[in-house]
């Protein structure tokens, strides 16, 4: 049988932004009837490549058709009237106006430049119970109902513009499973009625259960399009990770093998949980014990590593600390707790741009003496050069501004910050991203030799070698769950991805 013609048809798609190769010869296809999920971690180009068939961008080399024919896509509007629809993960919608309005902003049925607005109410209301089988009240502010009502709304702007295209950018990531279920029948059923549709998720188990077609893109580059019934998800992980399966190489620990059953339990979560982020789970962290989080962009990992901070405000469940029950609520009890947290976002909520490194290094003791108790400018420089030459920072000089520095510099800057504070647990969420190999390795054994002096430390990473490393145990999440626990004497990066799999 042979294969329909694509609806969209991108070719040898190049895009280059200073110093970044974004997208490099891509090729991507849509054909009609059918979801094609767009896969790849972070870094991989799917944004890119969404807002190159969007008119966000526009490409530097390559083609594109619809139905056959070439087109310019220059600007939305141009995708838009080429029939290309998108509806994003943040539902950019009016919530102050109501459901008719926001389906028809902009395109309102008018008689001598006045709005119609019964004819209005009347088309949203048909548009929403024959396409999508909805039936609520189009008077009413869009405010008024649920993030998955909204996304249905955004669904039906989409239609009513005669979208032949609709692209469908992470738009189960706020919904429960309920939700999900009820935007994947919309699915099914615009994708009976002949619509392409674009999946783009971080969900594994979503992708299965909704996609026809699968496309991986790595760093930029197209890694193959393969139907989703022939691609086994440890394909799919190994193809998105760049890592052969049976390729992957165990590395030696760090350190010697070491038994926490009888330590003391520093942090322990029951049941923790807040919906919409991270579903419930138990976790026990000891004494001197690096306990990995291992999963894919999107699996809840920073969720998970947030509630333990106090950043978001768990609904489900517990946390223990020390032994004591009461939990933690904000960042400034956590830290008075003795937990510290270096964020994977460096750059906005981590290093403060302007100040030096002296200044970044004191922030987080400052912060717990009160802006009022000043530390003492000598003891600043004291503080800043011991600091400075433990973790081998460079420049060495404590008057350099911070964002001035490498990222590696950067990097054990915001580790002598809560290193100062004397935690007891160390969240570390991506600590070695975008750094060279030698400032990865210093991290590596700084974290290793803390844990030996009975420091304990949550260690996030998406690098498997890392997480595998510096672990003695691994809690793996998927689709948001924690899904195992890999012992110490089970950690290799084979057991990691085949838990990242699952099914």
């Amino acid at each position: 049988m042979s294969e329909p013609q694509a609806l969209l048809q991108m070719r040898g798609i190049h895009k280059v932004f200073p110093g970044v190769k974004a997208l490099t010869n891509v090729d991507f296809r849509l054909f009609p009837g059918e979801v094609h999920a767009l896969m790849g971690e972070n870094g991989a180009g799917k944004s890119t490549l969404i807002k190159v068939m969007t008119g966000v961008y526009s490409i530097d080399e390559g083609s594109v058709a619809m139905e056959g024919h070439p087109i310019s896509i220059h600007s939305p509007l141009e995708s838009q009237s080429a029939g290309i629809s998108t509806v994003y993960q943040e539902v950019n919608l009016c919530t102050n106006l109501t459901v008719a309005e926001n389906i028809f902003i902009g395109r309102e049925p008018r008689k001598f430049g006045r709005i119609r607005w019964k004819e209005m109410n009347q088309r949203a209301e048909a548009l929403l119970k024959e396409r999508l089988n909805l039936h609520i009240d189009v008077t009413q502010p869009l405010h008024f109902y649920s993030v998955a009502i909204q996304q249905l709304i955004a669904i039906a702007r989409a239609l009513n513009i005669s979208a032949k295209v609709l692209i469908l950018d992470e738009p189960t990531s706020s919904l429960d499973r309920n939700e999900v279920g009820q935007l994947f029948r919309i699915i099914r059923k615009l994708k009976s009625e002949g619509l392409a549709i674009l999946f783009v998720t971080h969900f594994l188990d979503q992708v299965y259960e909704i996609s026809d077609r699968i496309t991986i893109l790595r760093n930029g580059e197209l890694i193959g399009e393969y139907m989703a019934k022939d691609l086994s998800r440890i394909d799919l992980v190994s193809k998105m990770i760049g890592k052969e399966l049976n390729l992957l190489e165990e590395l030696p620990k760090s350190a010697e093998s070491k038994k926490f059953a009888n330590q003391e339990v520093m942090v322990e979560a029951s049941g923790l949980g807040r919906k919409g982020s991270i579903e419930p789970f138990n976790l026990k962290i000891h004494k001197g014990e690096v306990v990995g989080l291992a999963g894919l962009l999107g699996s809840g990992r920073t969720e998970t590593a947030r509630l333990f901070f106090g950043a978001d405000k768990a609904d489900q469940g517990g946390l223990t600390v020390h032994g004591a029950g009461q939990g933690v609520h904000s960042p400034r009890e956590a830290i008075d707790r003795g937990i510290a947290f270096c964020s994977e976002n460096r750059k906005t909520e981590g290093i403060i741009d302007d100040l030096t490194i002296r200044e970044n290094i004191i922030l987080a003791l400052q912060a717990t003496r009160g802006w009022f108790n000043r530390i003492p400018r000598k003891k600043q420089d004291e503080i800043a050069d011991e600091y400075i030459k433990a973790l081998n920072i460079n420049p060495k000089n404590p008057e350099h501004l911070i964002k001035n520095l490498s990222g590696g510099n950067q990097q054990k800057v915001l580790l002598a910050r809560w290193l100062l504070t004397n935690p007891k647990l160390l969240i570390l969420d991506e600590p070695t991203r975008g750094i060279d190999v030698g400032a990865k390795a210093e991290i590596q054994k700084l974290v290793l030799n803390l844990s030996q002096q009975g420091m304990s430390f949550l260690f996030i990473s998406s690098e498997l070698e890392e997480v595998a490393r510096v672990s003695d145990r691994i809690a793996v999440l998927r689709d948001r769950r924690k899904v195992k626990e890999i012992q110490e004497e089970e950690i290799s990066q084979q057991e990691i991805m085949q838990a990242i799999a699952g099914g």
